[in-house]
């Protein structure tokens, strides 16, 4: 049997709120195998976001245990968990946060820089290209539109050829028309790449373009592990 591209065994997330301990996540168990994409549903404040993080270690577990590519995610150090995702993983938030400073070619360049690799401008370019902003190279953040900074950032997160893709809410500050065609380049990456995508969404349109969904309630997955309406 193949082994899972991640996997989480009982997980539980408590964090210090302002009235006390709060609890966001309850016993979660859940396994992602290579080349699925997964959703992640369900009401505001069930736990969609948190669990993503968990599995890019973002945040830690407060008990159980969460594997990446045969990897013990719980037993890293934030440095380590840092060059994991790295090397392994792509992240897409819903608010960009593209560095303003730089341009697009420089914002998706400074990941694969990082990552020592000598072609990086030119692999930045191609992927720019790959989203439709071969023309946008030179641009800032703050010369483009929601849609087109929101390229940008997922040129960023798959130029590295992640194995994991994790997107959080990538249409959520989008109107309908640019977030369609967000979610064709966020497909379109992963049949390039050959990535597992695993994504937060309120939107219908994509949750029904997954191999499977997941629908959590108040920190709990609310029902059996689902395939996406057709």
């Amino acid at each position: 049997m193949t082994e899972p591209v991640l996997s989480i065994a009982n997980a539980n997330l408590s964090l210090d709120g302002n009235a006390g301990q709060v609890d966001i996540l309850h016993d979660i168990s859940l396994e992602v195998t290579a080349g699925e994409t997964l959703g992640l549903v369900g009401p505001s404040g069930s736990g969609k976001s948190s669990l993503l993080m968990l599995m890019g270690g973002l945040e830690q577990a407060t008990s159980g245990q969460i594997t990446a590519l045969g990897q013990d995610l719980t037993a890293m150090d934030e440095d380590q968990l840092a060059l994991f995702r790295r090397d392994n993983m792509g992240v897409v938030f819903q608010s960009f946060h593209l560095i303003p400073t730089m341009t697009a070619l420089e914002n998706v360049a400074t990941p694969l820089e990082l990552a020592g690799a000598k072609d990086a401008f030119d692999r930045a370019k191609a992927e720019l290209e790959a989203v439709g902003l071969g023309n946008r190279v030179d641009h800032y953040p703050n010369q483009m539109s929601g849609g087109e900074q929101q390229r940008v950032a997922l040129a960023r997160a798959s130029a590295p050829r992640p194995r994991i893709l994790l997107a959080d809410e990538p249409t959520g500050n989008l109107d309908e028309t640019n977030g369609q065609a967000i979610i064709d380049v966020l497909f379109g990456l992963r049949d390039r790449h050959g990535a597992t995508l695993i994504m937060v969404t309120h939107a219908n349109e994509l949750a029904n373009r997954c191999d499977r969904v997941v629908r959590l309630r108040d920190g709990r997955i609310d029902a059996p592990v689902a395939k996406a309406a057709e």
